[in-house]
């Protein structure tokens, strides 16, 4: 039990950050404050995070600046591959443009999610958080508790902006693919790096697929997550304008 210590502690803290939360919210929201307490939640998880997925952002152009470094060194280095690929990662390193720092946004939000898959598919914490209702359906409820009432709809409608939102996250991804290369963006290029480049546009679409087996109170959580993301990477990755000229 002591392994699994740190996330009951978690959920106790997030079951009592969203009670407080509701009762905040309750005269403005009646019967949605606990959907509105995840959103405000989700919110500060993304605030908090933020500068790392400015980090992000900034590497990427880093390494799009690169592309043309990298393909002389795949060029010079053509039949040494494990030699290309310490190259590449020298200079990314010395440019400061590490690829991993792109994985740390969605690694860092994944605990919040499972905090919440505990907190509603539990009673862990003894909050009461179970009994919280949206449109008349329980915050705990799965798809596989059946759709009658207004779960379909609901669930229908949360589905269909999560849908939406891949599409829109899985064509900018293709946009930045075509734009910058894969080259700017893996260490090598080849069959791995086609494949990688083929896969990265579909994975905007996971959130649809794990959706479909949360309660809705992190389904809840996920669509606010996935939209906040969808804002800030369309403010982030927005064209600079070019400098001006001194001509």
């Amino acid at each position: 039990m002591l392994a699994f210590a740190p996330l009951h502690d978690a959920v106790g803290a997030a079951g009592t950050a969203l009670s407080w939360l509701t009762t905040l919210l309750e005269p403005l929201t009646g019967g949605a404050a606990t959907a509105a307490a995840i959103v405000l939640l989700t919110v500060a998880v993304r605030l908090l995070i933020s500068p790392l997925t400015v980090a992000q952002v900034r590497g990427e152009r880093r390494r799009a600046a690169l592309a043309p470094q990298v393909r002389e060194l795949q060029r010079q280095h053509a039949d040494d591959p494990a030699k290309l690929q310490s190259e590449i990662f020298a200079l990314y390193r010395f440019a400061g443009a590490n690829p991993v720092t792109g994985c740390l946004p969605l690694l860092i939000q994944a605990p919040f999610l499972l905090v919440l898959y505990r907190l509603f598919s539990t009673d862990e914490g003894g909050t009461g958080l179970l009994d919280e209702r949206l449109a008349g359906v329980p915050l705990g409820h799965h798809l596989a508790d059946g759709l009658t009432g207004m779960a379909g709809p609901l669930f229908a409608v949360l589905l269909a902006v999560l849908l939406v939102l891949a599409w829109w996250s899985s064509r900018r991804a293709r946009r930045a693919s075509t734009a910058v290369g894969t080259v700017a963006g893996t260490p090598t290029e080849g069959p791995g790096a086609a494949t990688l480049g083929r896969l990265l546009p579909l994975l905007p679409y996971t959130t649809v697929l794990v959706a479909l087996v949360l309660p809705l109170a992190a389904v809840i959580y996920l669509v606010a997550a996935t939209a906040w993301s969808a804002l800030e990477q369309a403010v982030l990755r927005r064209p600079q304008a070019a400098p001006a000229s001194t001509g």
